[in-house]
């Protein structure tokens, strides 16, 4: 099964992955996770997206694609990935069309998880997330048992600097000119299911769960 996530900044994307990824048993692709990953593995396009990492440049598409391709071409994706925080743009999920029927492939399910902005506001500025692991808290919805340490591995808690709320709504801006119209791509497709992002972290997850078996 292969599923993208889709949703603003803070809508709890990668929150929900994790959750998914355990259920289904497949792996969890973020761009970041597969760019490291590259650029470790000193693959001849890990090294090219390194170069323009190094400048402080944005990485091109061509570049991106690339990446991702070699991500889900690797064992682990044999029976499925979850894809969160790509394609981001028209022009990136055509790619990964192409990508994917070369493989004999299809995206099964786009699941977007629909929040409104005033809400995402309150979440993204509450958010919290360890230094060591990654993983994401919340002030008010996901606490972490001791304050400022991380559950799973005692790590530092902190917030990101781009979660103030100027540059939050300035996320959410671009979100919705750049990435919001792939909504409409993948609901032309058949593949995209709603869910209400706003309720509980648990209710979200089993009604992700449900429409991934249902």
């Amino acid at each position: 099964m292969n599923i993208l996530f889709m949703g603003p900044p803070g809508a709890g994307k990668g929150t929900q992955a994790e959750r998914i990824v355990d259920q289904f048993g497949i792996p969890h692709i973020s761009t970041g996770d597969a760019f490291r990953l590259a650029i470790k593995q000193g693959t001849p396009i890990g090294k090219k997206a390194k170069e323009y990492i190094d400048q402080g440049l944005l990485v091109p598409d061509e570049v991106t694609n690339g990446i991702v391709r070699e991500r889900i071409a690797e064992p682990d994706c044999a029976n499925g990935f979850l894809l969160d925080g790509f394609p981001r743009t028209i022009a990136q999920a055509e790619a990964l069309d192409g990508m994917l029927a070369e493989m004999d492939r299809k995206i099964d399910h786009v699941i977007n998880l629909k929040v409104d902005p005033g809400f995402l506001l309150a979440r993204i500025t509450g958010r919290l997330i360890c230094r060591t692991c990654g993983a994401a808290y919340h002030v008010v919805n996901n606490p972490p048992k001791q304050e400022g340490i991380c559950d799973k591995d005692g790590g530092e808690l902190y917030q990101r600097p781009d979660d103030t709320e100027d540059k939050v709504a300035t996320r959410l801006d671009e979100y919705t000119s750049k990435t919001a119209p792939l909504l409409a791509y993948y609901g032309a497709k058949g593949s995209l299911r709603e869910v209400d992002g706003e309720k509980d972290i648990d209710e979200v997850t089993a009604d992700i769960a449900s429409l991934l078996r249902g």
